[in-house]
């Protein structure tokens, strides 16, 4: 099991380069890597969730002695892309810029605080709260979504279905890890310290992680650039 960590990171990224190579056009590839190079840098919050909510064993030990380990940049790099692409891979949209004028709605007053609140709330949980880590994410990944949607209602169509999407890839992801390592969760996930509620033996976290990540993530790209989805010419509508 010394490699399982690093062999599932893998698997992930085989799925992310089927996905890059059947898109349909160029934009969308360059904006999918785009993406998930700035989301691998979440590889960085690793520490927070080891070993208070699993300890995996990793290339060269480095979860286990510093927190860090290289498996979770290529995990980062492959969600990140996922989220934010699997409603584009699915259904036939584009990207339009917002007109300037457009921008200065009332609503759009707090871009910027919807941007950064995922972060700001974790980071609140993480300082004045005992939840686990996983938890506080969950819920900064939810409220976080949802402050994007109250700023940029035209994107909850793409959000909604994005999460849903991404929960049910990620589900059948993971049973690829269970497959090829029976008992890896239970030896590595840290169960009494969650809900220990497992599903089809994926911990009850990991698929709300997946569901609020691709919630979140599958909206800030267009919201950061101030860009609209477009579907055969008309703009998407609630």
């Amino acid at each position: 099991m010394q490699f399982a960590w690093f062999i599932w990171s893998l698997i992930l990224l085989v799925i992310w380069l089927a996905i890059y190579f059947f898109l349909k056009n160029d934009e969308s590839r360059k904006e999918m890597l785009k993406v998930s190079l700035w989301t691998s840098i979440l590889g960085l919050t690793e520490p927070f969730f080891v070993p208070e909510y699993w300890s995996p064993p990793s290339l060269f030990d480095l979860a286990q002695r510093t927190g860090f380990d290289i498996e979770s940049f290529l995990f980062s790099f492959g969600i990140g892309g996922l989220a934010f692409v699997i409603y584009e891979f699915i259904f036939s949209v584009r990207h339009k810029r917002m007109p300037v004028l457009e921008r200065f709605n009332p609503r759009h007053r707090y871009h910027f605080f919807a941007l950064i609140s995922g972060p700001i709330i974790f980071s609140a949980f993480l300082i004045f709260s005992e939840f686990n880590n996983i938890h506080s994410a969950i819920i900064a990944l939810a409220l976080g979504g949802i402050f994007i949607i109250l700023c940029r209602p035209d994107l909850k169509i793409k959000m909604i279905a994005s999460a849903l999407i991404f929960l049910g890839i990620y589900y059948l992801y993971f049973l690829t890890l269970i497959l090829l390592y029976p008992g890896y969760v239970e030896s590595v996930w840290n169960l009494t310290a969650i809900s220990g509620i497992l599903i089809s033996s994926i911990p009850l976290e990991e698929l709300l992680f997946a569901l609020s990540f691709g919630f979140f993530w599958s909206g800030v790209y267009e919201h950061f650039t101030w860009n609209k989805l477009v579907k055969n010419h008309y703009e998407l509508q609630l």
